[in-house]
């Protein structure tokens, strides 16, 4: 089979491809979940396979053997070609499936990036995949058809199975791997006589018995083979923990990448009177995570106890399978790049609106003042509404829960004193200002805000967005304040503690804003070339959420480390923005690091935003909104830090923040602002 490309035909695809697409849920944007070694088995059966039907190999009932050792140029093929022909003793299919079984999970990955290279598959932000709509040919019997990838290969063998075709040799093959995946029956509705039919089909096959034997004779084996081989998970000396520089400053990234290099990527501290938490952290931990953290790894657990807080369940960070990649995809144009470019004015007027107060000589504290900004054009951008005076209220209730519910640092009897209790109730006065102005009438000729995105999809699909998460939707979307508050407050002591980079991004932003203001589209890499790769590294530094928490739900081995099902695991995925393999020198404040020479984001070790499924939705809302107020600042003020002598701390929970002793000083307003 080949992609066909407006005409051209292209690469064929392999075995290995064409199996890993017919597990592609296209619904869910996962794939179907089947038992690892099961998997493991078929995908290396399936390379076995293809060098049968490339003649590199023949097989026997006795022995697999070399036919021809000459490269095939496929970078999955040829290392398990090279080993075949390094063997001294003749060795049968069975033992090589065995022997090769744990190379899958690298083997999966180069398929999924080749398929994404290839334009089969679409690779979307957090992990998930679906089928790009590319038209196919077959080679086999020299004749086309338009369709999807899996449309066509499931023609193919609904043809052998339900129209009793006499199959070729390589439907047979895709068909004992399918079946040894057990993913037949998502796929058709079967009956006795077609599993007879694909039973009868599977033993047409060599390789297709050796994959079955492989899978029936070691159900229990991996299980047993993990326990037995997997390191025991290295415990972190508490002494060496409280005596480390960088907790004392709240650099918890730091802290992670230093126990990283001295105890390996997955490790263990105890603390007294409470369970073990085991740590993932650096680039390698990372790139697991983001690839196959989604097969063993689940949010509910960790968040249940908070959504409830709000009176919700299943809201977005706590779900996990289909229904969140449902409900990720239905809201991503509202936290969309495109939809904050196409109101970037209403930025500029809140922004602007809000610098009127400064005054030069005066200070204010960097976290309020980088917060309210901040919240003065997320609130009226996201809900249509003013909430500059309860969004202090709503952000304590918001954090004394996260440390209740989430880090577990406060009993639960301190989110219900009378002052959490007064702050809870400030969360139904934003929902009755935001009911208040989302009628038909009133909504009439306004730009799409995402209140009427959760508002609407609550009256499209209210199982998957039921009235009761409405509560949290709604308010948690001023949570936005702090985060990019936060970051927005790291960028600007950055900035003005660094007058040569100061002077850079002011001169970006003039060339922008003293013409007229910018469309959204202006603010391109190109255009804001020295502001982009400044605020790169400034969330390299200062990542606001330095961990992700989820539970263990299926039995794993990480970096040779088990993780039992039920363990609770804490994925430092910011340690490695501070290990020097990563980004050499990483204590120093260096913008050249994102040159095209250097690019050293380009690496599963730059993780601001998180990983896999979890990513931030935002990230790129984010990216932009940071950007223009950064330039915004610099075009309009110059700010200096203040005490001038101020060393960076940081306030690291629930989220990173710079300390409360930081305040910027107001030293020069550069020019009038504009109404």
């Amino acid at each position: 089979m080949a992609v066909t490309e407006e005409g051209v035909t292209t690469h064929p695809l392999t075995l290995t491809q064409e199996l890993i697409l017919m597990l592609l849920n296209e619904e869910t944007g996962y794939f179907h979940q089947v038992p690892g070694w099961d998997l493991n088995c078929a995908v290396i059966g399936a390379v076995i396979a293809e060098l049968s039907l490339r003649s590199r190999i023949d097989t026997d009932e006795e022995s697999l053997f070399l036919v021809d050792e000459a490269e095939t140029g496929n970078p999955v093929l040829d290392p398990v070609l090279k080993e075949i022909a390094a063997e001294p003793v003749q060795r049968n299919t069975q033992y090589w499936i065995e022997r090769l079984a744990p190379r899958a999970e690298s083997i999966i990955d180069m398929v999924l990036d080749r398929l994404v290279d290839l334009k089969v598959l679409e690779h979307h932000e957090g992990g998930f995949y679906t089928l790009a709509r590319t038209a196919w040919q077959t080679e086999v019997f020299d004749s086309s058809s338009e369709g999807t990838a899996i449309q066509f290969v499931k023609t193919r063998i609904n043809n052998a199975i339900f129209n009793n075709e006499i199959p070729d040799p390589r439907d047979i093959i895709i068909i004992c791997l399918i079946n040894t995946c057990d993913v037949f029956r998502f796929m058709f509705q079967l009956d006795d006589e077609a599993e007879a039919r694909i039973e009868f089909i599977c033993k047409m096959d060599l390789i297709g018995r050796s994959i079955a034997a492989a899978v029936e004779h070691n159900l229990a084996g991996p299980l047993l083979r993990r326990s037995a081989l997997a390191k025991k998970i290295p415990a972190v000396s508490l002494s060496k923990l409280l005596l480390n520089p960088y907790i004392r400053v709240g650099n918890i990234p730091a802290l992670f990448a230093d126990l990283t290099q001295e105890y390996g990527p997955v490790f263990e501290i105890r603390p007294p009177f409470a369970k073990p938490m085991i740590f993932l952290a650096g680039p390698r931990t990372n790139r697991w995570v983001h690839r196959h953290g989604r097969m063993y790894l689940r949010a509910k657990d960790y968040f249940a106890d908070f959504e409830k807080v709000y009176g919700a369940s299943g809201v977005l960070p706590s779900l996990d399978g289909g229904d969140h990649f449902r409900l990720r995809k239905a809201m991503g144009p509202a936290y969309s790049r495109g939809r904050l470019g196409g109101q970037v004015d209403q930025v500029y007027h809140h922004a602007r609106k809000y610098m009127a107060n400064w005054t030069v000589g005066d200070s204010f504290s960097a976290t309020h003042l980088c917060r309210r900004m901040i919240n003065a054009q997320i609130s009226p951008l996201h809900l249509s509404v003013d909430s500059q005076d309860i969004i202090d209220d709503l952000v304590v209730y918001k954090e004394r829960a996260l440390n209740t519910h989430i880090l577990k640092a406060l009993p639960k009897f301190m989110l219900k004193t009378p002052g959490m209790k007064h702050r809870a109730k400030v969360i139904d006065t934003l929902l009755e200002r935001v009911q208040g102005v989302h009628t038909p009438a009133q909504r009439s000729g306004c730009p799409r805000d995402l209140a009427d995105d959760w508002l609407s999809l609550h009256a499209s699909d209210p199982q998957l967005m039921p009235e009761s998460n409405l509560r949290f939707a709604l308010s948690v979307a001023l949570v936005a304040s702090v985060y990019l508050g936060d970051a927005f407050s790291f960028a600007l002591y950055a900035m003005a503690s660094q007058p040569a980079l100061y002077s850079k991004i002011q001169s970006e932003a003039d060339a922008l804003f003293d013409n007229g203001d910018p469309e959204g589209e202006d603010f391109t890499p190109a255009a804001i070339d020295v502001t982009h790769r400044f605020l790169i590294e400034c969330l390299r530094m200062y990542p606001i959420v330095p961990m992700s928490l989820r539970t263990v739900m299926n039995s794993c081995v990480v970096e040779g480390y088990e993780l039992p099902v039920g363990s609770q695991i804490y994925i430092a995925q910011t340690a490695a923005h501070y290990m020097d393999d990563v980004f050499p020198d990483p204590l120093t404040f260096d913008i050249d690091r994102y040159l095209p020479s250097r690019n050293e984001h380009h690496s599963p070790g730059y993780a601001p935003y998180g990983l896999g499924t979890h990513t931030c939705l935002g990230s790129r809302w984010m990216d932009l909104q940071l950007a223009v107020n950064v330039l915004m600042v610099a075009h309009y003020f110059t700010l200096k830090v203040s005490p001038a002598n101020y060393k960076l701390r940081f306030s690291p929970l629930p989220s990173m923040k710079p300390s409360k002793k930081l305040k910027f000083h107001i030293a020069e307003q550069r020019r009038e602002l504009r109404a």
